[in-house]
């Protein structure tokens, strides 16, 4: 079982020291921490354990640290930044663990770059040594990078000589559409296993500028100085300190593992509470649960295919704490973009999505994002009762929380008819009926009360008679319509041509070139284009 929880004093591969507005990451990997037996972490290399203590520093670095402006990633190894992913335990991963690593990683970089474009908080790479593969795509996720000019040190984007797989977490992308390479140009760069130094990295606009060895520290120093004055983050602010987390308080999850199922359930408490309370606040905590409990799932539950999402609350509480975070306070700025990315990452994850609305449910304005984040949403409607499920929309749905194409949820769900977009905005504030839900297309269904079980359940069968691969494949297609941006590209088209690739005889056939590689064989490569 896989642990995404973590705390810097139980860093084994990151050293995070903040002083005063500039923050320092330095990756020093221990070769021997591991998150699985049978690989050595040489050369900075890392695998998810590695990751997993990132995510947690560039987490707090957002709600700890509020007057923390610049973040510099450096090495504390001689002559090294970081090789990338582990080529080991790569090969000796099973296909489900390379891609969840891979996604996992990519949500990682994404985020960095989201705490430069939403928080005021720059991230500056500081390359002080060889820098390849992943290595590489750690700094090109940072807004500014800075290469030492000893004569030595790379920047390189090997896989594609070297293992025969791509670089899959943002390489390609961030090239061309971040960094602006010339396309021929990255063509020879994603092709030379040694990789480009010196001027001729700032002429391919793979780094931004070059320093010396003998004052790159205080090239780096004066950067993050002249980064950190451009921050619009707030001074002299205390932060909030991020506990232990608390399952199961606002989000619980039931597993059905003979369906193939989870129901996960996202509880509303009877008052919204206030900014004060800092990690205890409701919107705060729910989605350190809610992101915590994506995570868990997707590492170490494969086999739950489906996932039925739930509310329960009362949607006056969902209204009094939207107010709250529609503020330009800084801490509700960042919980208002960490719920988008906890959101964000489950747009990506590769299980079927149901909302269950049903009599008592709460998907108002902010957790009706949920429901639109599903493939299918299906409201029950108990007329002998009197109840229903509660649907509301806030201005919260109209791109508070957008996706990774740039769209709101509603956007893309009503893509090319923005008239009834339009229309739909009209309806916030109010609970809809079942009837309206239904007549606006915000339900796949409406059911009563003497279907619902059965129906739900024929559903879920449905689902579970069908191809994995091919359900992951269908859903990740009709989730993200519209335009494409680096990160739709990196998750639909980079990840996806690299979790083929990776199951290729080319790349882990018994002669691919991934699994010879360091062998001192070469590798035979099927010369058929595919």
């Amino acid at each position: 079982m896989v642990s995404f929880e973590t705390h810097p004093d139980r860093y084994r591969h990151w050293r995070l020291r903040v002083d005063g507005e500039v923050a320092w990451l330095t990756l020093d990997v221990d070769e021997q921490g591991g998150l699985q037996p049978g690989y050595e972490l040489k050369l900075n290399s890392y695998d998810l354990g590695v990751d997993i203590e990132l995510y947690d520093a560039t987490q707090r670095l957002r709600f700890e640290h509020p007057g923390v402006r610049t973040v510099v990633v450096t090495s504390g190894k001689d002559k090294v930044f970081c090789a990338g992913a582990n080529i080991r335990m790569l090969a000796a991963a099973s296909h489900e663990w390379k891609v969840n690593f891979c996604k996992f990683t990519n949500e990682t970089r994404n985020g960095m770059e989201d705490a430069t474009a939403n928080s005021g908080q720059t991230y500056l790479a500081a390359v002080n040594g060889a820098c390849a593969g992943g290595g590489y795509e750690l700094a090109l996720a940072c807004d500014h990078i800075v290469l030492v000019d000893d004569n030595s040190s790379t920047v390189a984007l090997p896989e594609v000589p070297l293992l025969g797989v791509l670089p899959g977490t943002g390489g390609l992308t961030r090239v061309v559409d971040k960094r602006g390479t010339r396309k021929d140009l990255a063509d020879v760069f994603a092709t030379r296993s040694d990789g480009v130094k010196g001027r001729t990295a700032v002429e391919w606009k793979l780094v931004d500028e070059l320093a010396p060895p003998r004052r790159f520290a205080e090239a780096v120093t004066e950067r993050a100085k002249q980064l950190a004055a451009r921050s619009t983050r707030p001074r002299d602010v205390d932060g909030v300190e991020l506990p232990p987390l608390r399952r199961d308080r606002y989000v619980t999850s039931v597993p059905d593992r003979d369906a193939g199922t989870v129901t996960i359930t996202v509880h509303v408490p009877e008052a919204a509470g206030a900014l004060a309370d800092g990690a205890e606040f409701w919107p705060l905590a729910m989605t350190r649960e809610l992101d915590d409990l994506i995570l868990d799932l997707r590492a170490n539950e494969p086999e739950l295919g489906t996932w039925l999402l739930r509310t329960e609350g009362d949607p006056q509480v969902l209204l009094d704490v939207e107010r709250l975070l529609d503020t330009d306070h800084w801490l509700a700025n960042e919980i208002v973009h960490y719920y988008k990315r906890a959101l964000k990452r489950l747009d990506v994850t590769s299980r079927t999505l149901i909302a269950l609305v049903e009599p008592g449910s709460c998907f108002a304005g902010m957790l009706a994002e949920l429901a639109f984040a599903c493939d299918r949403q299906y409201l029950l409607d108990d007329e002998e009762a009197g109840e229903a499920g509660r649907l509301m929309l806030t201005e919260a749905n109209f791109g508070r929380y957008p996706m990774g194409n740039g769209l709101s949820r509603l956007e893309s769900r009503f893509w090319g008819d923005r008239s009834h977009v339009d229309t739909l905005r009209k309806e916030t504030g109010a609970l809809l009926t079942p009837g309206a839900a239904k007549e606006l297309g915000l339900v796949t269904d409406v059911l009563d009360d003497i279907d619902w079980a059965d129906e739900i359940r024929i559903v879920v069968e449905g689902r579970n008679a069908l191809s994995p691969d091919a359900c992951t494949g269908m859903e990740a297609n009709h989730r993200f319509v519209g335009p494409e941006t680096v990160e739709t590209k990196i998750f639909g088209r980079l990840s996806a041509w690299q979790n083929w690739v990776f199951v290729r005889p080319n790349a882990s056939g018994e002669q691919g070139a991934l699994r010879r590689y360091g062998t001192g064989q070469k590798a035979v490569f099927d010369r058929k284009r595919v």
